[in-house]
């Protein structure tokens, strides 16, 4: 069984959908019932939003320790805020995350912010960006290097561990859009938005013992 974990603040029929698709002899059961995600064998943790209405919806469902025991056991894929989340601290309302991950999350600088030809990007970053692999892993099999995904984000994660780094992006700077930490994978794009290469990132998690 797959769980999508339910605090109130995710894109969690559309994740749902995705899986369903990939992983067909699969049970893929949205949750906000701390046994049934402990229960689970692969645990999905999505979200969206700000950071702050998203700690405090986890916390007031009674959610935390259940992702955090999830987090140490079974594969468990964060999505967007569900990676930005896993750290221990966020600019965006000064909040402090999980402290699963060491390190921040930052919001993309505005004096940063221009191309090469000097015009102005838009914050937040909406849209399709290559992703460059950085290690090898069983989430990333079959997937193109450079392989486009579907981003919407204001804020980037700054690891506290190099090693846990796996996939970088620009926008316009070099920022980092995925890391893997042992039984963890956790990405800042959205792999239920991004056809092909996203489906094969949901179908290798669905797939993946949590061995790295």
């Amino acid at each position: 069984m797959i769980a999508v974990v339910d605090y109130g603040m995710g894109n969690l029929r559309s994740v749902a959908k995705a899986i369903e698709h990939v992983c067909p002899d699969s049970t893929v059961l949205i949750t906000s019932d701390s046994k049934e995600i402990l229960s689970a064998s692969h645990v999905v943790f999505p979200g969206q939003g700000a950071m702050p209405d998203c700690m405090r919806e986890l916390d007031s469902r009674g959610l935390r320790d259940a992702v955090l025991q999830a987090a140490k056991e079974k594969p468990f894929l964060g999505i967007c805020i569900g990676l930005q989340m896993l750290f221990e601290f966020s600019e965006e309302g000064n909040v402090a995350g999980l402290g699963v991950l060491k390190g921040k999350v930052k919001r993309f600088p505005s004096e940063r912010m221009t191309n090469e030809a000097g015009e102005k990007l838009k914050v937040p970053h909406i849209g399709w960006n290559e992703v460059e692999q950085t290690v090898s892993h069983p989430v990333w099999n079959g997937i193109e290097q450079g392989s486009r995904f579907y981003f919407v984000h204001s804020y980037y994660v700054e690891p506290g561990e190099q090693g846990i780094i796996a996939a970088c992006s620009r926008y316009p700077f070099r920022f980092v859009s995925a890391v893997a930490k042992d039984n963890i994978f956790a990405v800042q794009f959205h792999p239920e938005k991004s056809q092909h290469a996203g489906l094969s990132l949901l179908r290798n998690f669905s797939e993946w013992d949590g061995g790295f």
